[in-house]
């Protein structure tokens, strides 16, 4: 005998296989699809695929279990400004200071190998203070303009992380090699008859290359804690991948990394300044005893151009690294970083170039020999 199912009956109850493929689907909801051109297909699908699968949890909640984060392979810099009538002003601007910034160190750094009255241990870490200028304005700058004239300002993960990592080694490098060249002043002014002893040119390259490993062991530890860090947030609120504005995107707790970063910070800050201080107190102890006036002004003169540097570099970077990350607006973290960025590297080599006489010098001979060089071509060419 056959009994014929009714038809309303089988249709409203769907099989055993039916119902298996309904509560899959229920657990596992269809991937959308992206249509927002603002955003990378790629990123905007993992984003949404991520608020979907768990509603419940929002993608920027600090709580987050790493296992259930969206990976974030690229990165959205917001830039200086969102206004388009800025843009083109903007990237004016800042390329006229980084084509100043190439040609003061570039051209700082070549004067004094180019000038053998400048090999001294004093110009030596002048030259290197020009190089580590021009390096770190160079990681910053050029991407910066742009992202001014480009509608979309994507950068990997692995570029944003490399941008951070060659930027902390040059910033790092900096504080020890301001530092370096205050306890150079100091040996010039307080022991003048054993300068030449002191600051040997084994002493000088020894401490050239201590600076450079603190600041790659400084470089490799913050960006191996960022590089531990799980992102749910793509919009980097600065211009450039910096530790603050990225720690901001961590879905998973960043307090100990937050208090790692700020002891490292603090180490490199506080320790090389206090080193300044203290330098330059006993420089100016040794300036008051010198009892002609003649000779206290060309000693002030030969200190003053390093304490605006480094009053200047000094005050920016502390007010960026030494504070909670949320303690101030993301316009004053802009303004420090523009200033310790893009315009202290350009300062640099003018604070010590034109109050400096041997400098000037130098200039004046290397541009009559190479007037002379020409003139001699002309002549014997023609």
């Amino acid at each position: 005998m056959v009994f014929e199912i009714p038809r309303a009956w089988s249709s409203s109850q769907p099989t055993a296989k039916g119902r298996i493929h309904q509560e899959r689907a229920q657990d596992h909801p269809t991937e959308p699809k992206c249509s927002k051109p603002a955003l990378p297909r790629s990123l905007r699908c993992r984003l949404s695929w991520a608020v979907l699968s768990h509603p419940h949890r929002a993608p920027n909640h600090r709580g987050m279990a790493a296992e259930n984060h969206s990976t974030v392979t690229e990165f959205i810099l917001r830039g200086l400004t969102n206004r388009p009538e800025l843009q083109l002003p903007l990237f004016l601007l800042f390329l006229g200071i980084y084509l100043v910034t190439i040609i003061g160190n570039l051209g700082m750094f070549t004067l004094i190998c180019l000038n053998a009255q400048l090999h001294t241990p004093m110009y030596y870490f002048l030259s290197n203070l020009s190089l580590v200028d021009l390096c770190y304005s160079s990681v910053i700058t050029p991407k910066m303009l742009v992202n001014f004239v480009s509608e979309k300002n994507i950068i990997s993960h692995a570029g944003c992380m490399s941008q951070l990592y060659f930027f902390v080694v040059f910033v790092v490098a900096e504080c020890y090699m301001l530092t370096v060249m205050a306890y150079d002043r100091y040996v010039a002014i307080y022991t003048p008859l054993l300068y030449n002893v002191i600051m040997s040119p084994q002493v000088c390259s020894l401490l050239m290359a201590a600076a450079y490993a603190m600041a790659f062991i400084g470089a490799t530890i913050d960006t191996g804690l960022m590089l531990k860090l799980s992102y749910c947030e793509f919009l980097v609120s600065h211009y450039f991948c910096d530790i603050v504005p990225l720690m901001k995107l961590s879905c998973s707790s960043t307090y100990h990394i937050e208090m790692t970063v700020f002891f490292l910070a603090g180490f490199n800050i506080i320790a090389t300044s206090l080193t300044v201080l203290v330098s330059y107190v006993f420089i100016l102890s040794s300036i008051l005893h010198i009892s002609t006036t003649q000779g206290r002004s060309k000693a002030f003169s030969t200190c003053s151009s390093h304490l605006a540097a480094v009053g200047m570099f000094y005050g920016s970077t502390a007010f960026m690294y030494l504070k909670p990350s949320t303690a101030s607006s993301v316009a004053k973290e802009n303004v420090a970083s523009v200033f310790y960025t893009t315009v202290i590297p350009m300062l640099n080599p003018l604070i010590y170039s034109l109050r400096n006489k041997e400098v000037k010098a130098a200039v004046q001979k290397t541009l009559r020999r190479n007037f002379f060089r020409c003139k001699c071509h002309h002549s014997s060419s023609g």
